[in-house]
This record gives C-alpha cells, structure tokens and sequence, in this order.
C-alpha cells in the first residue's frame, strides 16, 4: 500500500537555525516528499508565482516567518493572495513574535487558528503535517 504523503511544503525563514529545526522536523515526520526553503517573503513570492505560471504543483502547506528582510511575512500574504490559485495552499504563520498586534492582524487573513509561535515542537509539526495529508 502506498503511504499518502504531502508532495511539497515551503518554508519561508531567514533564521538558519530555525530553518535547519523545521526542516529536519518535516524530514523525521515521514509525511512530506519535498521541502522548499525561501529566505524572504518576496523570493518565496517569485517561486511560487513561477510555479503557477509553469503550471507546477503549489506547496500544499508554507510555513511562513513573520519578520525578515526584503519582504516580511505580511507582505507575502498581501501578494500571495493576488495570486489566482487553483488548489488551496495552507498558510501557518510561524514566528517568534507572540506580540498581541501580529495575533490580532493574523486575524484579518483568517490565520489565527493557524499562528504559531517558534521554537515549534516536533510533534507540534507532526501533528499539523497529518492533518494536512
């Protein structure tokens, strides 16, 4: 029997650390095929929007930091949204921020179910990784 895995899931972090955390988390949990990493809101924004235009699977789940260079969390989702997209791709806003501000603005994305704050516990990840399959 074949095990039924997520085929692809982005992380988007410019903390090395937490990245090389997550990864290795998503990796241990068995669930996923693939992982792409993006360091900013804006290089994860050009991949994915190359993607679509190529016609390519979407990630199914982004983890996505709030506070990096370039472009923040925020303003990924401001034009990831724009994006006309045919499968839905879930959103978690992973971040060290538990500032009341970020919480309450998540909520105007419908994301406040989905804001986590960082260091993410490996059966956390595991957890929302099933529930995604």
């Amino acid at each position: 029997m074949m095990i039924k895995k997520i085929d692809l899931v982005c992380i988007v972090d410019d903390d090395p650390t937490h990245i090389f955390i997550t990864k290795k988390y998503i990796e241990l949990s068995g669930h996923v095929e693939r992982i792409l990493v993006c360091n900013n809101g804006k290089d994860a924004f050009d991949v994915l929007q190359k993607l679509v235009m190529d016609k390519e699977k979407l990630p199914k789940i982004i983890f996505l930091d709030l506070n990096m260079p370039v472009w923040d969390g925020w303003q990924f989702l401001d034009e990831f949204t724009k994006i006309p997209i045919e499968e839905p791709v879930k959103i978690y806003i992973l971040t060290s921020s538990n500032n009341e501000a970020d919480i309450e603005k998540a909520k105007k994305y419908s994301m406040e179910s989905n804001y986590l704050i960082k260091p993410i516990s490996q059966n956390h990840l595991n957890d929302i990784l099933a529930e995604n399959i």
